[in-house]
């Protein structure tokens, strides 16, 4: 480990939205810290445009030891320093991937065994499934959710129910109840 004192313009040129006047690079620092990914277990992320939902559904993802995000290019928020912030370091730790087109995507998955299950609102409570196998959770984004030929890719809805006033969930909040319940059950 080393450490360098720069100009500011240096920190810019790092971290061009906010650098708070530190900037640090990281190397495989994941291989030393917690260890527990699970490569079966896949998040699949449909048009989430707020790089803040972006930053905590990372977060939520890396903690659960998701072995792969995928995030659908078009209609999602880019990577930036937002969504870096917001995830706490898990950006740089995750697996993550950009893919153009979720449903050849899930179609290799399924390919491989995998069995596909959306995020959706009358779905099947999380508790209620068999999660134990080879995974992927796919997640809409904030305005309508998952697009209809993602669900119908879907082998089955996973919903949480819901008991109050309130119709839904933030994202990264119904998917920390979801990938949990699936740890839960996977340990």
């Amino acid at each position: 480990m080393s450490l360098e004192i720069v100009a500011d313009g240096a920190l810019q040129r790092l971290a061009p939205e906010a650098h708070q006047g530190f900037v640090a690079e990281i190397e495989d620092l994941g291989a030393s810290i917690g260890g527990g990914v699970d490569t079966e277990l896949v998040v699949l992320l449909e048009d989430i445009q707020d790089p803040r939902n972006l930053g905590a559904l990372l977060r939520v993802c890396e903690g659960a030891g998701v072995g792969r995000v995928l995030v659908r290019d078009r209609g999602s928020a880019p990577l930036t320093s937002t969504v870096a912030h917001t995830s706490a370091g898990a950006s740089e730790w995750v697996a993550l991937e950009r893919i153009t087109n979720t449903a050849n995507e899930l179609a290799r998955f399924k390919k491989e065994g995998f069995w596909i299950y959306g995020a959706a609102e009358g779905g099947t409570p999380p508790w209620d499934l068999d999660l134990q196998g080879p995974l992927v959770l796919c997640l809409g984004g904030e305005e309508s959710g998952l697009r209809h030929r993602t669900r119908e890719t879907c082998d089955a809805l996973v919903g949480l129910p819901m008991r109050g006033r309130v119709s839904s969930l933030n994202v990264a909040t119904a998917a920390s109840a979801l990938l949990y319940e699936a740890v839960r059950q996977r340990v």
